[in-house]
């Protein structure tokens, strides 16, 4: 897995988890990879040693990839994802009052 799409998928996991997340792990998660600060920044920040910053990200990441494997939120989102984009584009040729009821349905889907 690229660094992109293992920044990206750490970022989907913290949506999912960060709430059962420790407060110190769900800081570091958050300001590492949705504010962007590195492990010098944060070393300063929080007066601690960017090894320290270091395991306490790899701790959460560790975390959120247990809780993953256990709940398979992320996964199951996918999932609903992609079969959402096949329902779109079986639409493309339903007659327009039944396209704007089954859109609505899906959103209603997507949303819960």
């Amino acid at each position: 897995m690229d660094e992109l799409s293992k920044t990206y998928r750490i970022s989907m996991l913290i949506d999912f988890y960060d709430q059962l997340l420790t407060e110190k792990q769900r800081t570091f998660v958050r300001h590492y990879f949705h504010e962007d600060f590195s492990l010098g920044e944060l070393s300063e920040m929080f007066q601690i040693s960017r090894q320290a910053v270091n395991e306490h990200i790899k701790r959460a990441q560790q975390t959120l990839e247990d809780y993953e494997a256990k709940l398979q939120l992320l996964a199951k989102h996918e999932e609903r994802a992609a079969c959402m984009k096949q329902l779109e584009a079986l639409l493309d040729g339903v007659p327009e009052q039944t396209k704007l009821q089954m859109s609505e349905c899906m959103k209603r889907i997507v949303e819960i």
